[in-house]
């Protein structure tokens, strides 16, 4: 499990990378891959493209971004998401939530 994260040269757009498995072992990792920037971007993406699981603490997690983002007016976007992790978030009804693509 790895989380990365880069933040656009303007500093708009911070895009997250979720390497592995997604569940309670990368809380803090996930924590501080958003909230190291000086400034809150814009826009966040969540590139699930090398998640190979996902349980319902990253569903949290996924939350806490969200809140942190500023609620109901954040732009998240999950993106590259395979079919098993796809099929969690339509359980949870994320995409009322997110911009799953």
């Amino acid at each position: 499990m790895s989380v990365e994260s880069e933040v656009s040269l303007d500093g708009k757009k911070a895009t997250i990378t979720v390497k592995g498995r997604f569940d309670f072992g990368s809380h803090q990792a996930f924590r501080d891959a958003y909230e190291k920037f000086y400034k809150v971007p814009e826009i966040y993406v969540v590139d699930l493209k090398e998640t190979t699981y996902m349980d319902s603490s990253a569903l949290g997690m996924l939350l806490l971004l969200r809140d942190h983002a500023g609620g109901d007016d954040a732009e998240v976007q999950v993106v590259n998401s395979n079919s098993d992790v796809r099929k969690i978030l339509a359980i949870s009804n994320f995409d009322k939530l997110f911009d799953l693509t």
